[in-house]
């Protein structure tokens, strides 16, 4: 026997929590997570960082949203998601003037100095600074979710990997684990697997694209000051910030990868280390403990929200790359918009159109 769901999500990432917990109450819901864990990939995998300087105009857009639901619901927590950390971009001239945008202003050498006396002072000749930007308790967020969703009555089911899913009638039917589900629709917020259950579900996929990124927390002789921003480089080639005693670093690579869970590759931190030991004072002296994350996206870098053009009742709720954590509230009432108003909503927002599963730039 299959349960009936106005929704059924799958994926227990940031972006199906967030998007359970803007339905909830509001139709009935069903997420279902192949792990036995929720938040078991890329999402246990954060930099913990939202900025609002970082990525493509709608993302940046989502990301100013996220931070005012964020912030509005911070008030009601015991621990608060969100606390202030700068972002500081360094590099030459030309890199910083091309990748600065309107959230972000162009500070002087010496008050990038200032801000991160860890600096080694001819490692970078131009700076940017987002003081916008914050720091994420991502475990306080996913957490939140998970409660708003369950005391919305949404059903989260675990352990539940989708093996078949096909069109009946005028819904969806799925298995997952030992369950069967039936729903109007099926939200694919699969993260590095959405291609794969695209495919399992008999939909053309949209090419989304894998890609590592790892980072390491590593102990340090000069701890940097707690006032201390995050810092880029504006090449992308790492970033750091301050975690606690120690330091949070990443070499910040693109590497395609296939849908796995994801192992630093040997040599790749240890490479970084070496490099920061002459671009900063920090003084790295081991490694505590590294990981390596999947950032999965569509050909034009932006995030695919919005139903299906040819498989009626399949929303696409992917491709976030490095965006999830930051943009997911605004990504999640915007989902959850388009799927209370169904299949053939009004016209479509300027955001909405820049999101659809439908737009030509994501077809290649």
């Amino acid at each position: 026997m299959s349960a009936h769901y106005d929704v059924v999500i799958v994926g227990g990432g940031i972006a199906g929590l967030s998007l359970a917990s803007a339905l909830a109450g509001k139709c009935s819901v069903a997420l279902v997570e192949a792990e036995q864990t929720l938040a078991y990939h890329t999402s246990a995998r954060s930099a913990r960082q939202l900025i609002p300087s970082y990525g493509p105009p709608v993302v940046q857009e989502l990301t100013v949203r996220t931070l005012e639901l964020i912030a509005g619901q911070d008030a009601g927590r015991p621990e608060p998601v969100l606390s202030p950390r700068s972002f500081l971009l360094i590099g030459d001239e030309a890199t910083v003037r091309a990748q600065a945008s309107g959230h972000m202003r162009r500070i002087t050498h010496a008050e990038a100095l200032d801000l991160c006396p860890a600096l080694v002072p001819d490692s970078f000749a131009a700076a940017g600074l987002d003081t916008g930007s914050f720091a994420c308790n991502a475990p306080v967020l996913l957490e939140d979710h998970r409660r708003r969703a369950e005391a919305g009555g949404v059903d989260i089911i675990t352990g539940a990997r989708v093996h078949s899913a096909q069109r009946l009638g005028s819904g969806w039917e799925l298995g997952a684990g030992q369950e069967g589900f039936q729903a109007a629709v099926v939200v694919n917020a699969a993260g590095a697997w959405a291609d794969e259950l695209a495919v399992l579900s008999g939909v053309e996929k949209v090419q989304l694209q894998p890609y590592r990124r790892t980072a390491a927390i590593v102990d340090v002789e000069h701890p940097l000051p707690e006032i201390c921003p995050m810092v880029a480089a504006a090449d992308d080639s790492f970033y750091f910030r301050r975690d606690g005693e120690q330091v949070l670093i990443s070499p910040s690579e693109h590497e395609p990868s296939g849908p796995e869970d994801a192992q630093p590759h040997p040599g790749d931190i240890e490479r970084l280390v070496a490099r920061l030991n002459t671009l900063t004072t920090l003084g790295i002296r081991g490694v505590r403990t590294s990981w390596t994350g999947l950032r999965t996206e569509a050909a034009d870098g932006v995030p695919v929200v919005g139903f299906d053009a040819e498989a009626p009742g399949f929303f696409w709720l992917a491709g976030q790359g490095g965006y999830g954590f930051q943009t997911s509230s605004g990504i999640a009432e915007l989902a959850a918009g388009l799927i209370l108003a169904g299949q053939e909503p009004g016209p479509a927002s300027r955001t909405a159109e820049a999101l659809a599963a439908t737009r030509w730039s994501i077809r290649r």
